[in-house]
């Protein structure tokens, strides 16, 4: 039960935090007199929208890429022993 009371603040949070950021965004565009409470808002939303929430730990990661295969990659290397050897597909 404690979860799904959770989840619920969790959202209520984020529809609230929502809401006072596009009253900052509707007011910067429409009245004369906003300031820079208004601005702070929105760039601060935008700013942490920005943010990758979504990260796992490299070791978790389903289809993470090795230490040395990047620089491989980089130099033309192929990993399994096979591949272009740096020719061009062309010919």
């Amino acid at each position: 039960m404690a979860r799904i009371a959770g989840r619920g603040a969790a959202l209520g949070l984020g529809l609230g935090l929502g809401a006072a950021w596009w009253w900052a965004v509707l007011r910067l565009a429409v009245a004369p007199d906003a300031g820079a409470l208004e601005g702070a808002v929105v760039a601060g939303g935008w700013g942490l929208s920005l943010l990758p929430v979504h990260c796992v730990a490299k070791a978790r990661a389903m289809g993470a890429v090795g230490e040395g295969r990047w620089k491989a990659a980089w130099r033309g290397v192929a990993a399994g022993g096979g591949g272009s050897g740096g020719r061009s597909v062309d010919g």
